[in-house]
């Protein structure tokens, strides 16, 4: 069976997703040598706070490499119409769905427009993709025939 035009966008956004997540481990590998640097010739920064910083930076960078990784991972599975990788981004798009209800909740809370209809925005793309994953001619492209 031919590729659904959908799961074609939706592989290519997470291509494009992963190139994303890769800038930013870049920035942020770049962003806290920088600020390491900073502290480290600042008279009130130490060096147990230059190795944080550093560290921190490395680390929000690996995770930031490791959502690259997924990313195109799922990409490259979609694109192959593996069923797996169906599931996968359904699970991840529930995951992101559940965190972005927090997001929306603290947009409530403080009620600030910009990021309330940006949440609302987000939800609705990530549950579309959702029900889309679950039709059947999609599930049928992936050749499942349950989730």
């Amino acid at each position: 069976m031919e590729r659904p035009t959908g799961v074609t966008v939706i592989s290519v956004l997470n291509f494009i997703g992963a190139a994303f997540y890769v800038l930013g481990a870049l920035g942020i590998f770049m962003g806290g040598a920088f600020l390491a640097q900073m502290t480290r010739s600042s008279p009130q920064g130490g060096a147990g706070m230059t190795t944080m910083i550093a560290g921190l930076g490395a680390v929000l960078g690996v995770v930031l490499l490791i959502g690259a990784g997924l990313c195109l991972l799922v990409g490259i599975g979609l694109w192959k119409l593996a069923n797996w990788a169906r599931i996968l981004e359904v699970v991840l798009l529930a995951l992101g769905v559940c965190f972005g209800l927090f997001g929306l909740v603290g947009a409530l809370t403080n009620f600030h427009a910009g990021p309330l209809i940006w949440q609302l925005i987000v939800l609705a793309i990530q549950l579309w993709i959702i029900v889309y994953f679950f039709k059947p001619h999609v599930k049928q492209a992936f050749g499942a025939t349950s989730l």
